[in-house]
C-alpha cells in the first residue's frame, strides 16, 4: 500500500476539460506499483459510445483491473474493496455522470429524484469514505451540466438535478475537489492538513 494516507478525491468539470486524463495521472501517482480497480459506468449502447469506450480502454495500463458497473456502484465497489488477500491502493470512478443517466432511464418517472438517485448517491458516498479510511486511494469523475442552458426536456431537467445533487453529495464527502477547465485544475476543497 501507499506510504501516504488516503484521499478520496472528486474530479468535476465540462466534456473534454481533461478529468479523465487527471484521474488516470493521479491513479498512477498514487497507486506506487500496487493494484488499481478502474470502475466504469458507460454502457457501449450504440457504435460511438462502443468506439469511446475501446479509446478510454487503451488509455488505461492493462494490468490494472476493470469493473463494469453501469448501475449498482455502491455495491460492485464495496465487493471488490473487501478483497482482503490483495487489497486495491487505488478505485478509479469514470463517470458518476453516466451512472446517474443510467440510474434515471431504469427507474419509473414518478420515482423522486431524492428517492431513486440521492438515497443510492448517499450510500455510495458511505462505500466510497469507507475505501479511504481502509487506505485506499479513491478518485471519481463527474461532469458539471448546471452551468449551460435550461434543458427543454422533462427528463432532461431531472437529470441535470439530479446529477446536481449527486456531485454536491459525492463533494461533500470527499476530501479533495477539483475543477477542471481546458486541461487545467483548480482546487476548490482541500482535506484539512
Amino acid at each position: 500500500m501507499s506510504s501516504s494516507p488516503a484521499v478520496f478525491t472528486l474530479l468535476i468539470g465540462g466534456v473534454r476539460a481533461g478529468k479523465s486524463r487527471r484521474a488516470l495521472a493521479l491513479a498512477h501517482e498514487r497507486s506506487s506499483g500496487g493494484r488499481v480497480l478502474f470502475v466504469a459506468t458507460a454502457q457501449a449502447l450504440d457504435d460511438e459510445m462502443s468506439a469511446r469506450i475501446d479509446a478510454h480502454r487503451r488509455e488505461r495500463p492493462a494490468h490494472w483491473d476493470t469493473l463494469e458497473s453501469p448501475i449498482d456502484l455502491a455495491d460492485d465497489i464495496g465487493g471488490a474493496a473487501k478483497q482482503v488477500e490483495y487489497p486495491y491502493v487505488v478505485v478509479v470512478v469514470d463517470c458518476l455522470t453516466l451512472w446517474v443517466s443510467n440510474l434515471l432511464l431504469s427507474l419509473p418517472e414518478d420515482v423522486p429524484i431524492e428517492a431513486g438517485v440521492g438515497a443510492r448517491a448517499e450510500v455510495l458516498a458511505t462505500v466510497l469514505r469507507k475505501c479511504a479510511a481502509r487506505g485506499t486511494h479513491v478518485i471519481v469523475v463527474t461532469n458539471e451540466v448546471g452551468l449551460g442552458v435550461v434543458p427543454p426536456t422533462t427528463l432532461g431537467r431531472r437529470y441535470r438535478d439530479a446529477l446536481g445533487h449527486v456531485n454536491q453529495t459525492i463533494a461533500g464527502a470527499a476530501d479533495e475537489v477539483s475543477l477542471l477547465i481546458a486541461g487545467l485544475e483548480l482546487r476548490l476543497k482541500d482535506r484539512p492538513r
